[in-house]
């Protein structure tokens, strides 16, 4: 199955989320209030609009959500690499790595992550 599009202003709402839920509708205005700015007729507009595309899921007056964070950010970025890349994982490592300096660290976690993909 296909992770629907997460939007800029409604991944902030999913990140609110993700951290506290499950979260009761009301709770959730009140956060998204103190960390967005959001009227409350904002959030149930987005708790809606995240609902219908199987995002989130709302029962009872608690929300919860159906796409993990991580499955968010993969989509993300797999949509940039296609649109931005033509689909070429090395051309984004190349353009992101001369644009951001790499810690020994960094470097070093990559190259794992690399030997354990080739390892299986």
């Amino acid at each position: 199955m296909e992770t629907p599009k997460i939007y800029e202003s409604e991944y902030r709402f999913c990140l609110i989320l993700w951290k506290h839920e499950p979260v009761k509708s009301t709770e959730l205005v009140k956060l998204c209030e103190e960390e967005l700015g959001w009227k409350k007729a904002t959030t149930y507009t987005v708790i809606k609009r995240l609902s219908e595309r199987g995002i989130v899921k709302s029962e009872n007056a608690v929300v919860t959500s159906l796409v993990s964070k991580q499955e968010a950010q993969v989509a993300e970025i797999d949509e940039l690499v296609e649109r931005t890349f033509e689909g070429s994982l090395p051309a984004f490592i190349a353009a992101f790595s001369k644009s951001k300096k790499l810690s020994r660290e960094e470097i070093d976690e990559i190259r794992n992550m690399i030997d354990s993909y080739q390892e299986g």
